[in-house]
This record gives C-alpha cells, structure tokens and sequence, in this order.
C-alpha cells in the first residue's frame, strides 16, 4: 500500500468521525502517511481537497525525493503554516501526543477553527499492516534470529553480559540492520530474574541462565524477540520453569487470529501459568503491537474490549521472574491471520544446552 492509499483510509476514517481534517503532528505517524524520514515535519489531510506537508529547510531535498506526489511547504513555523491553508471547520488534533501549548497556539493562529481531539485515528489505521509493512517485519524479524543463532554457536561462558550484549547488536547491523529496535536486554544467571536487565560486567559462566531480549529495525519497522537458553547442562528447576513458560507462550499465540477476542490470547496465556502454579512470578505486560514503533496499538490485556484483526502483528512473551535465582521469557513476534498464526521470529523454542 502507498503513503497516498493509506491517506485514503485516513480521509475516510476523519469523516465518519465528522471531521474536516487532521493536523498530523506526530512524527511516527507523518512518516506512516507521508513516507517522511526526517526529524521535523508535519502534514495537514483535509476530507476535501489535498494534503499538504510542511518542514523546514534543512529536509527541502529529501522532502521532495521522499515524498514528490504532496504539495510541500518549507517553513520553520509547522502550526502556522497549517493554519494558514484551513478553510473554517472542525478539525482532529492528535491530543494524545500534542502539548498543551501547542494546542493553545493552535487555536490562537486558527481562531475560526473548531480543535477537537481525534484520539488514536492514524495509530488504529497502523494496526493493520500492509504489504509493505509485513516484508520489512518479516526481514528484521530474520535478520534478528539469524544473528542470536550466530552468536550462541560461539563462545559464552567467560564473557561478559555487555561483550555478548555488543556482538548481538553489531552481528544485526551485519547482517543488513539499519539499526537495533531498543537497547537489547542480555541477562545471565540471576540477573534474568529482572525483566528489563541492563548489560553489565557479570561474567556468564556455566549453569547459567541467559536471556537475549531484541531486534532489528528494517525501513523503519520493529522486531521483537526474546529467547532463553541454558550454559551447560539444564538443572530440574530450569527445565520446570522453561517447560512452563513455553507452555504459557503456546497457548497465546495459538489465540492470535482474526476476530478472537484480545482478551483471550491474555486468558490463555495466564490460565497455563496458573496450572503450572507460576502465575504470580509473571509481572509484565504480555505482548503489544510492533511497527514504526516498538511498542504500539494493540496491547494484549485482559481490559482489551477488542477483537483480532488480520495482518495485526503482535508480540507474545510470557515469563517467569523469580528474584535473586532467575528467569524465563520467550517472545514471538506474530502476524495475525485468518486461520493459524504466522511466527515471523522462527527460531526454535525448545529448550538449548549450549555448550
């Protein structure tokens, strides 16, 4: 799908919402609708008539080579230069992420405007991945696997979490990366007991329990992965609490389809923990929607009111946190699809030795 189908379905969405426009101030989203790389740009979608997309000098050139099809407007002053090109009207602002003095002076420049918060209108259009989107996850989420493949054939035992930490994120960039996703989480031993662990100078040894949380980025888009191996021989407590989890990520993802309920997959998920009698050594989130970000609309929850939809992609990740001895978490990123769910992070689930 091109930047100007997915205007459409914006124009679309503003009027079923009795809007004259959008002023689309959020830079993730200008990108979605415009193809925008920059640093500084918003566009202004009218219902009726043509977009126009407005930045300042220093992006004149990428401006017209990245998006040549939309009137452009060279200027330091974004809210202004849209004010300038509004007919009187109701219009959307994106309020979820528009300061408070922006809105005031908004509504100072466009005094015969009526501002109205539009919610979530472009991060609900995001949800539903087009083609292009889907081959540049389906990419990161190779890239990401193929490089903890790589790394894990390798020597780790007398390594430290940062050194093994560094040559993951650098064997992604090898590989074809534009850049990481997020700052990875490389935890070892008791370490992996802390969900979002820093690297640190700990020194993995054997018997150890090594979680590698990350991803690629490719055109801009987001791979999530997380898996956990053993140093060494699996104890009988690492083998229980891995069995568990991998149970608990089965069950969730097998919900992931279209038109069930987001509060199943989150059901499931946790139900299998309770049976397991792990349920309360879960403290996270269980999985979100990836895209242009790395943690956007949906989230997987029980208060989700929402149903599934097609060509969604979303992350599974149960664990299991037990401080001061370990933890377990295994993460997918999936594409919902009308029957069984597509893992984009194939990588095996089972239970590795290394070494």
């Amino acid at each position: 799908m091109t930047a100007a189908a997915r205007r459409s379905r914006l124009v679309a969405a503003l009027a079923d919402r009795d809007l004259a426009g959008l002023f689309v101030t959020n830079l993730v989203n200008v990108r979605y609708l415009t193809g925008f790389t920059g640093s500084n740009g918003a566009i202004l979608v009218p219902v009726e008539g043509e977009p126009v997309f407005l930045t300042d000098g220093r992006y004149r050139d990428q401006a017209a080579a990245e998006l040549p099809d939309v009137e452009h407007v060279i200027t330091r002053d974004l809210l202004g230069g849209m004010a300038e090109r509004t007919a009187p009207g109701t219009y959307g602002i994106e309020s979820h992420t528009m300061s408070v003095d922006a809105h005031a002076r908004l509504a100072e420049l466009a005094p015969a405007l009526t501002l109205r918060g539009a919610g979530r209108v472009v991060e609900s259009l995001r949800e539903v991945k087009d083609d292009v989107e889907v081959a540049a996850l389906r990419r990161a989420c190779e890239i990401s696997t193929r490089a903890l493949q790589t790394v894990i054939e390798g020597r780790l035992v007398g390594r430290t979490e940062r050194d093994v930490a560094r040559e993951l994120e650098g064997t992604m960039l090898d590989l074809g990366a534009e850049a990481v996703a997020f700052d990875t989480i490389l935890a070892s031993g008791p370490n992996t007991a802390i969900p979002h662990h820093s690297p640190t100078d700990r020194v993995l040894a054997a018997g150890d329990l090594l979680k590698a949380d990350f991803g690629a980025r490719v055109d801009g888009y987001h791979a999530d992965c997380t898996r956990t191996v053993v140093l060494g021989r699996a104890d009988a407590w690492q083998r229980e609490v891995y069995a568990a989890v991998q149970h608990s990520q089965a069950a969730g993802v097998e919900l992931l389809r279209e038109g069930v309920e987001v509060a199943a997959s989150d059901a499931a998920a946790r139900a299998s923990l309770e049976s397991s009698g792990w349920l309360e050594a879960f403290t996270t989130g269980l999985g979100h929607g990836v895209g242009l970000e790395i943690h956007e609309d949906p989230f997987i929850a029980g208060s989700h009111t929402g149903k599934l939809t097609s060509r969604t992609v979303l992350t599974m990740e149960p664990g299991i946190y037990v401080p001061g001895r370990g933890g377990v978490r295994i993460e997918d990123t999936v594409l919902v699809t009308a029957g069984a769910p597509e893992v984009l992070t194939t990588m095996t689930k089972d239970l590795l030795e290394i070494g």
